[in-house]
């Protein structure tokens, strides 16, 4: 078992959806340390905080991510950063003989021709999309390092790939957050009046979305029982469409349904992107958490914090 567990990006989304479950696991200790305690792209910082906390394991959830705007106006520091944050903590890692390290990786890092569902065996099938290149390229060059540290230096190390994940405590600033954090916060400030709330597209793409201490949990399950060099799916295929959870987030603000407007001359994006979860699943016997439990939990924590200062991410 390992008991000593030090986990990046301890302020980010995921992060907080460990700080959630670590009561469930009352025989391990957690050290979650975010940008402010330690910066992850300087490795001489990586190594002297590893050798510090002497954890038995990693768990490497932090990244440096945006939405299309900053991908596409920081395309450079997006894959220097990510990549050297993760060659750091494998560095360090191997430095000072770590048990096990868990990398993180994302389905978006796939490409946009790969058939549906998306297996792990894609990843390296085509160019990312454009409009996401450089992150997807760090986070694709995760999967050849895990295999050549296992093979150089021994390091048990996995890469999981999460899909998206949502939850308290996620990022809702608007030049930063993903769609349901976007929506959540869009509907809440307009959630007074009449006037239409207007969504890009028709509504149709679906999506995949995973709760955060799902997420946490499944990171955990394949703590104790994943060792394969092989990249690994563990998040929920449940699917739903923009339109569908648009109507969601309304019901549970009491926002009129008749309100919500989608502007087709707007781009929609990739239609579907399902993933195959179940090497995972077959595994595990994993049981995620409904899509709309998670979302109107969400929603709660955001409604009561959004004018608590510093509590929400805005």
């Amino acid at each position: 078992m390992y008991k000593n567990i030090l986990v990046t990006g301890g302020s980010g989304l995921l992060g907080n959806g460990f700080k959630a479950v670590a009561s469930e696991y009352p025989e391990r200790r957690f050290v979650f340390v975010g940008s402010k305690d330690c910066d992850l792209t300087d490795r001489a910082q990586v190594t002297q905080l590893v050798g510090e906390c002497r954890p038995d394991a990693i768990v490497h959830t932090a990244a440096l991510a945006g939405g299309i705007q900053y991908s596409t106006s920081h395309p450079a520091t997006l894959l220097r950063d990510n990549v050297l944050m993760n060659l750091n903590v494998m560095e360090a890692a191997r430095a000072h003989g770590v048990g096990k390290v868990i990398e993180t990786l994302s389905t978006g890092m796939y490409p946009p021709e790969a058939p549906n569902p998306i297996s792990e065996d894609s990843i390296h099938d085509g160019p990312p999309h454009e409009s996401n290149y450089s992150y997807s390229f760090a986070k694709r060059l995760i999967d050849p390092a895990i295999k050549a540290y296992r093979t150089e230096y021994g390091l048990n190390c996995i890469g999981l790939v999460s899909n998206g994940i949502f939850g308290e405590h996620a990022n809702f600033r608007r030049a930063e957050s993903v769609m349901v954090a976007a929506l959540i916060r869009r509907f809440y400030e307009n959630r007074h009046g009449t006037d239409p709330i207007v969504i890009w597209g028709d509504g149709s793409p679906l999506r995949e979305y995973t709760y955060s201490q799902d997420m946490a949990r499944a990171f955990m399950w394949c703590l104790d029982h994943y060792d394969d060099p092989q990249i690994l799916h563990i998040g929920s295929t449940e699917e739903n469409s923009v339109r569908d959870t648009a109507l969601m987030i309304a019901d549970a603000m009491a926002i009129d349904r008749d309100r919500i407007s989608f502007d087709t001359s707007k781009p929609a994006g990739i239609l579907r992107k399902a993933t195959d979860n179940s090497r995972f699943v077959s595994r595990s016997g994993f049981q995620y958490t409904p899509f709309r439990v998670g979302l109107e939990r969400t929603i709660h924590w955001f409604m009561e914090h959004y004018h608590v200062p510093g509590a929400v991410k805005l």
